[in-house]
Parts: C-alpha cells; sequence; structure tokens
C-alpha cells in the first residue's frame, strides 16, 4: 500500500462478503416481500454461506499452514486473523438465521404450510411417518458404530448425517447415519393440507431403530464442509495428459479435502462436540450449532408443491423477459444488426434476439465462422444445439470452454464432448488464467466483402441464469470492434495474452491499465476546473491500484458514483480520503451482476460494458473482455439505468464511512425500487401503451422518473 494512512478506508475481503451475505439475510426478513421469496432468500444465504467456507474459509486455511505470516494488504491481517474474524462474525448470522427461520415457519403456518417436528404430528401422520421410514428410507440406509474396529468414516462435503452415542453393556461408542441422496427431502404427511417434515428429522427420530441393539443417548443432523479451493492446474502439465478426464479427478478430489466447518442442528453436549472435533481436526471456533434446518434448498421445491393459489399470493408476481421494442419480430436478427446495433438488457428482456442470432448464423450461406467464449451454459442450452448444427452444417465453430467454471466444471466438461464430437474446435482456456469474457464473433462473406458481427455482455451465456441475473449483451457490427474481436480469438488459439486491441480491453493486458488511465483523465479534468466524475458498477471491489486511484481521484475532487453488489473493499466518506465516494449496493429479486464503466460527462463521456469486475483476480489472472458503447440511443439508455440504479431507495444500501450498510428510505420521496421499474419499462417498450392492471402509481412513478433522469 502506497500511503499507509489508506488503511483508515479499507475493508477486508473476507469480512466485507459476510456483510453482503447479511445483506441477503436482510431481504429474508423484508415484510414486504411475499413469503416464499423471503423462504428463498434465506436459503440463498444458506448456500452462499457454504460456498464462502469451501472457497474462501478453505483458501486462508491453506494459507495460514503454508503462509502464516502474510498479510492481507488493506487490513494488514494474517490468514489466522482473518479467521478468528470470521469466526466471530459468522455466529452472528447463524443466530438471525435462525430467527428468520423460525418466523418465516410461523408464518407459512398461518398461511397453510407446516413444516413440523414428529411429536408435532397426529398419531395418524406417525403411523404414515413409520410405514415410510420402514419401506423407502431404511432398506438404503448405510450406518455405521465408530469403535477400535469401525474406524470414523469419511463424511462427504455437505452431506446430511445423524449421529449419535450409543451404549451397549459398558461399552460406549458413536454412530452416524448418512441420509442418502436417493431419499427425497420433504415427506408429506397430508399434501391437502401441506403438512410435511423432513427427512433428516424422520432418520433422527427412528435411530434407535436403525442402532436396534444398542441404547441410544445423545442424537443431532450434522453437515461437514470441506475444503473445495483445490488447483485445478496442479499436475495437469503432462502433454499425454487429457484435459477433461484431469477436471474429472479434480472434482472427485473436492469431495475428500480437509473439513472447515462443522454445523450441528440439535441440542448435543459439549463432550459429544468436542468428539467430533478430535475426529475431524477442527476447533471450537469451527463449530456453528443451529436451530433451523442445516440444507435449506428444499424451499425451492416446496413452491412447485403448492396450488396454484397460494403461489400467486405468496410468490412474486410472474415477469417474463420482454420482446426488446427495438429487436423486430419478423425480420432476421442478423440484418438488423448490420443496421444498427443492439442492446440487450437481461432478464427485463428476453435472451432470444441473441440465441436467434446465432440460429440464423449456423443457416446462413455467407457465414464462415462462429467463435465464443463460454464460462458457465445451461444444462438445457440452446446456443450449444445451435453451435453443434452450425457445425454440422460446414461452419467453422470455434469454442474456448472454460472448465475451471467452479461448481459447473461437470457441465462444461459434457458439453465440449459434445460439441467436440459434432465437429466444434473447443479448447481450454490458458494455464493459470481462467477465460471469464463473454464474447462471440460471426465472420461472414457476401458480394465479396467480410463482414464481422460481435457480440460482447457482462454475464454468461446461459438461459436459465439470464432469466434471474442482470445482464447487459452488445451486439455491434462495428468493424473496428470486429477486428478486436478476430485478433482476440487468434490470441486466445495461440496462448497470447498480451496482444494489442485498438478498441476492445482485454486482461490480463490492458484492462486495469485503462480504467486506470481513464480515472487519472478525470483527475486531470477535476484540476483544471473541468466538470469530471466515474461512474461505475461491478459486482466486487478488492483491486487495490484501483481504489487507490479512487481515493486519489475523490482527493482531487472528483465526484465517485460506485454500486457494487458484493465485496468493497473501500469504504466511503472518510474525511480527506474518500469524502467524494458514494457507493451503494443494490440486493433485489434478480441478483445484480452487469458491469459498466462510464468516465466523464456528457457527450465525453466514455462508457464500457465489460465482464470484469475490479478485484486482483479478474484484472490480473483472468481473460476478461471490455467493450466501448458508441451508438448513442443506447449510451443514454445505459445511462438512464445507471441513474435510477443510483436513485434506488427500496432495494439499495449505502455504504457510510463507518463501514455499515443502511437501507435508504424514501423519506416522502417517490419510492424507487430500480428492479421493479425496469421490469415496467421493458412492459411499456414492448407494448407501447399502460400495462393491462398496472397501477396509476405505477404509470405515475414512470412519468416522474422520466423527468427526474432525462428519459
Amino acid at each position: 500500500m502506497k500511503d499507509k494512512r489508506h488503511r483508515s478506508c479499507m475493508e477486508n475481503r473476507e469480512l466485507s462478503w459476510l456483510k453482503f451475505n447479511e445483506r441477503v439475510l436482510e431481504e429474508a426478513n423484508c415484510q414486504e416481500t411475499p413469503l416464499m421469496e423471503r423462504l428463498k432468500f434465506l436459503s440463498i444465504f444458506t448456500s452462499n454461506l457454504d460456498e464462502f467456507y469451501m472457497v474462501r474459509v478453505g483458501t486462508l486455511t491453506d494459507l495460514a499452514l503454508v503462509e502464516p505470516d502474510d498479510r492481507d494488504s488493506k487490513t494488514g491481517m494474517t490468514a489466522q486473523e482473518q479467521l478468528a474474524a470470521i469466526y466471530r462474525e459468522t455466529a452472528p448470522l447463524y443466530a438471525q438465521r435462525d430467527r428468520a427461520f423460525a418466523e418465516l415457519t410461523t408464518l407459512m403456518a398461518q398461511a397453510g404450510i407446516s413444516q413440523l417436528h414428529y411429536d408435532e404430528l397426529k398419531p395418524s401422520e406417525q403411523k404414515l411417518v413409520e410405514k415410510e421410514f420402514y419401506r423407502t428410507v431404511l432398506p438404503v440406509l448405510s450406518p455405521q458404530i465408530i469403535d477400535t474396529r469401525h474406524p470414523f468414516p469419511h463424511i462427504d462435503n455437505k452431506q446430511l448425517n445423524v449421529a449419535v452415542s450409543l451404549r451397549h453393556k459398558d461399552h460406549t461408542m458413536f454412530g452416524i447415519i448418512p441420509l442418502p441422496g436417493s431419499v427425497p427431502r420433504m415427506l408429506f404427511v397430508d399434501r391437502e393440507q401441506l403438512r410435511y417434515i423432513l427427512m433428516e428429522e424422520v432418520l433422527l427420530q427412528f435411530a434407535p431403530k436403525v442402532f436396534d441393539m444398542y441404547k441410544v443417548g445423545e442424537k443431532a443432523i450434522i453437515c461437514i464442509t470441506r475444503n473445495a479451493d483445490i488447483d485445478a492446474d496442479a499436475g495437469m502439465y503432462d502433454e499425454d495428459l487429457d484435459y477433461r478426464q484431469h477436471m474429472k479427478k479434480v472434482l472427485k478430489k473436492r469431495m475428500r479435502l480437509a473439513p472447515v466447518r462443522l454445523e450441528v442442528q440439535g441440542d448435543i453436549s459439549e463432550g459429544f462436540i468436542k468428539y467430533l472435533r478430535g475426529k475431524l481436526g477442527i476447533t471450537r471456533e469451527q463449530v456453528f450449532l443451529c436451530a433451523a434446518p442445516l440444507d435449506l434448498s428444499f424451499c425451492f421445491a416446496l413452491t412447485g408443491q403448492l396450488p396454484a393459489p397460494l403461489v400467486s399470493q405468496l410468490t412474486d408476481a410472474p415477469f417474463t423477459p420482454q420482446q426488446p421494442a427495438l429487436v423486430k419480430q419478423g425480420e432476421p436478427v442478423l440484418r438488423q444488426v448490420l443496421k444498427r446495433d443492439i442492446l440487450l438488457s437481461y432478464p427485463y428482456e428476453s435472451m432470444n434476439p441473441f440465441l436467434r442470432l446465432i440460429k440464423e448464423a449456423s443457416e446462413d450461406k455467407n457465414v464462415l465462422s462462429i467463435k465464443i467464449t463460454l464460462y458457465r451454459i445451461a444444462r438445457q442450452a440452446k446456443l450449444a444445439e445451435y453451435l453443434i448444427a452450425a457445425a454440422e452444417n460446414g461452419k467453422e465453430v470455434f469454442v474456448l470452454m472454460e472448465l475451471r467454471a467452479r461448481f459447473d466444471e461437470q457441465n462444461n466438461i459434457e458439453w465440449a464432448q459434445r460439441l467436440e464430437e459434432a465437429g466444434c474446435r473447443v479448447i481450454y482456456g490458458m494455464d493459470h488464467y481462467k477465460v471469464h469474457s463473454k464474447i462471440c464473433l460471426i465472420t461472414r462473406r457476401e458480394h465479396g466483402r467480410l463482414q464481422t458481427i460481435t457480440q460482447v455482455g457482462t454475464g454468461n451465456y446461459n438461459e436459465k441464469t439470464a432469466k434471474l441475473y442482470t445482464d447487459l449483451a452488445l451486439i455491434t457490427a462495428n468493424p473496428q470492434i470486429g477486428a478486436d474481436a478476430t485478433a482476440f480469438f487468434k490470441n486466445m488459439s495461440i496462448g497470447n495474452l498480451h496482444g494489442s486491441y485498438g478498441q476492445l480491453w482485454v486482461a490480463p493486458c490492458c484492462f486495469k491499465q485503462n480504467v486506470l488511465r481513464c480515472i487519472d483523465e478525470q483527475i486531470a479534468l477535476a484540476g483544471s476546473g473541468q466538470p469530471a466524475g466515474v461512474m461505475m458498477k461491478f459486482n466486487s471491489l478488492t483491486d487495490i491500484d484501483v481504489m487507490e486511484k479512487l481515493i486519489e481521484a475523490s482527493c482531487a475532487g472528483v465526484p465517485c458514483q460506485l454500486i457494487v453488489r458484493g465485496i468493497c473493499c473501500l469504504v466511503p466518506g472518510v474525511e480527506g480520503l474518500t469524502e467524494n465516494i458514494t457507493i451503494i449496493s443494490i440486493v433485489g429479486r434478480y441478483l445484480e451482476h452487469s458491469r459498466v464503466y462510464c468516465f466523464g460527462v456528457g457527450q465525453q463521456m466514455k462508457m464500457y460494458i465489460s465482464s470484469g469486475d475490479m478485484m486482483s483476480r479478474n484484472t490480473m489472472h483472468r481473460v476478461e473482455v471490455s467493450c466501448p458503447v458508441y451508438d448513442p440511443a443506447l449510451r443514454q439508455r445505459i445511462l438512464h439505468m445507471m441513474q435510477v440504479m443510483l436513485g434506488d431507495n427500496v432495494k439499495a444500501r449505502q455504504l457510510g464511512a463507518d463501514g455499515r450498510y443502511r437501507i435508504r428510505h424514501p423519506d416522502g420521496q417517490i419510492p424507487v425500487d430500480s428492479q421493479q421499474c425496469f421490469m415496467d419499462q421493458a412492459i411499456l417498450d414492448a407494448q407501447k401503451q399502460p400495462v393491462a392492471g398496472q397501477s396509476s402509481a405505477s404509470r405515475g412513478l414512470w412519468q416522474k422518473l422520466r423527468g427526474l433522469f432525462g428519459r
């Protein structure tokens, strides 16, 4: 760190992430959010925390062993100090989750959906559960006692287990019953009345029947989280090694790495906990006692069990991504983009125009090649099917598939194999650099002249997440951008990470460098008394060079407005350092995922959309692509979206100088929920008339927003 004073406005990365997940948890407590959606936020909080412990805590655990004196560049904390802080900050989050789940369970019961403990069941329901246990559960169980002849078993990562203490004659021992993945999590005892019990509760109740020759003492549901942060590149530099086979071995290894957390649901003694700790090799700080279920993924499946009237009452009103108003239905997208640039805004607008473009290209006799980078795609992917069709139609199809997209590796391996078998040319990215870019290039020849159509996006080519994540996708026939895209794919095919580009910003060679240069330009403008500004939106901010440059800009009087969904290691509003920096985070119905970089004001503003965040891993250790937006109408549209988000006072939290996020309250102002605004606007743009059933207040809001933000 160049200036030690800057530590007063820096936050630790891991603790900042925990604050982000706390914002997710707050949505589970939002009274205005439908009940089932609140339950889903609780499930998302839980799965987020699972991944955080598998990856980030796993990384720090390794670092504490191999480099105990290494210190975080922002706060100067060692890995062990960070772990201690994480355990300390996690415990209150579990307490908040337990309270939220208890409240939601009560409200769900009032709404006619009852999750029950065994002793809450009617006698007839208990008989039904017992019958189901003996008929379908007991035959597939694999229980084990633990003694001198039966060593403590390997427990899979994130698998639910019932742990019990056992007594036989004068001997005390322990037992484990894994919950099989083949058994449904929910057992409905009355489908009409929507009464159900979780299968781990059934297993807990009938543990004495499983260990029928022993006397069962204490019993609890446990779940172990294992370090999943393995080096996917390690050991792969044998030139005869098949990379797909290597990744399959990596996935198997992940299930067996060292434990980093033990979760316990149930009231058990410290002696029992000490026994489990000893077997797992973890400290007491790594053990978390819970009242809520340890795995809340069943909450999503629960919605599918509800009758239609309850679904409409307890969930968000359904929203269908709209047909973009500027994309004509009857005209080929390929022809339209040759006339003008197209911008798609997911999930408010449909991904279909891009999919139509790929399908048209696969059938167009003038198309020579389709080249694309794939990081995460859906399990059922029309995009991949169209690429296969293109290859079968004789087009050159080049796919740069990133097999190291964490937790999507298996899906990517399977698609890579299918694409390769269909005749696509598939490569697997760079050593030590994940290819995270979202870029597609279509090259065609018409009347003897080459044409390029380039698509650059902020999100993955995933038809499922395009309905859940907010992202932008630019499709352009700009020949300079096309020339850069051509150079990019050539460089990727020969392993050149340091190519030269005129329009695109590509990491690791020039993405961060250009961001820093653009901020410097704004500092110079402010220094000469001219209007200046920085406005950026991304998922996380951890890059120390970018943060120090933003501090420098703030000190020079440059207004810096940042929308940062998740990790933010920069604290705004600190006197003498970050007074001119404003930072908000939006957590709402959709996952904010788009990345937008704007430098300057008015017509002089430089505007880019990007696949990359301001994290060192993105700027220095990944391949990312940022693309300029030149079309005046599209620039105005993106600027309008940024201004609406900055004006959000319903789902936005503002980061204060004390490091705390606070919900903005309208306080007499017009309530602005940016995501709801964009849904309303997408419908209005598609229909060109007020939406049927849309409230006058909503229509009035948009009239005022147009006045406020100049649209």
